[in-house]
């Protein structure tokens, strides 16, 4: 998939969100810092997510070599999918971005919770 950035000029947060931008792409890295994983537990981790998004999503990191894909010679095919060292690179950010979204959600649920109160008030 061809992708309409420029390497030379472009800002290097915009290269950052090219490679792991997207509602999933971040996640599976996430999942697949744990350990590897068969394509099967990453749709099972991830049920919000197509199987044909997943499939595409792994395929772009696959192709900026943020993980590997390991295809073994049984039948049925078994593949599995684990982070490269260069993808394990993304640790410090996405467990960055984990906490920011811990404290993002318990501040929207107090919100809520403030609204629902208010209500009944």
């Amino acid at each position: 998939m061809a992708r309409k950035y420029c390497w030379k000029t472009g800002c290097d947060v915009e290269a950052t969100l090219s490679v792991i931008g997207g509602r999933w792409k971040p996640v599976l890295v996430c999942h697949l810092l744990a350990g590897r994983k068969r394509f099967g537990e990453l749709r099972r981790l991830t049920p919000n997510a197509t199987e044909r998004m997943i499939t595409l999503q792994l395929r772009e990191l696959e192709a900026d070599g943020v993980i590997a894909r390991h295809v073994y010679a049984e039948v049925p095919p078994r593949v599995e999918y684990e982070a490269t060292e260069f993808g394990r690179s993304l640790e410090p950010i996405l467990a960055l971005m984990q906490q920011w979204g811990s404290g993002f959600k318990a501040r929207r649920l107090a919100e809520e919770g403030d609204r629902a109160a208010d209500g009944s008030a």
